[in-house]
């Protein structure tokens, strides 16, 4: 005959005494377990992340952006016809010669009745900086 335990342990065949592994209470005196809401934590968590790679793809879309340009205006230049040897940090104006290719002067457009495109400034990369430029179509 089976031996009969008191209601308040908690006692199986097969588990034995296993009120330590219950995922609840098993007596009065018993803290509450309560199972914590992880969706909204994970719905907050993911909300975040995602908004910071959202931020993070932006920079860095700008930055490619500005890099595409300043590629572009360096290819523009070095392109352009000049007859020459710049000189690191002197500033030089492009222009739209008569044939409609570019031309690289040390002559300002004001001083000049020529096709303006951009003023420009080579810096000791060898690398064309963009000072100032025309809203043409030329680029």
């Amino acid at each position: 005959m089976e031996e009969k335990k008191p209601d308040n342990i908690v006692y199986s065949q097969e588990n034995g005494y296993n009120a330590n592994i219950l995922p609840y209470a098993t007596n009065i005196g018993a803290p509450v377990i309560r199972v914590d809401d992880v969706v909204a934590w994970k719905s907050r968590g993911i909300h975040n992340v995602n908004k910071e790679f959202a931020n993070k793809f932006d920079e860095l879309k700008a930055e490619y952006q500005k890099l595409m340009e300043e590629y572009k205006w360096n290819e523009l230049v070095y392109n352009a016809r000049f007859s020459f040897e710049p000189v690191i940090g002197e500033i030089y104006h492009m222009y739209a010669g008569n044939d409609g290719n570019a031309f690289l002067s040390l002559i300002s457009p004001e001083e000049w009745n020529k096709e303006y495109i951009a003023t420009v400034k080579l810096n000791s990369d060898k690398k064309w900086i963009l000072l100032d430029k025309k809203n043409s179509g030329f680029y």
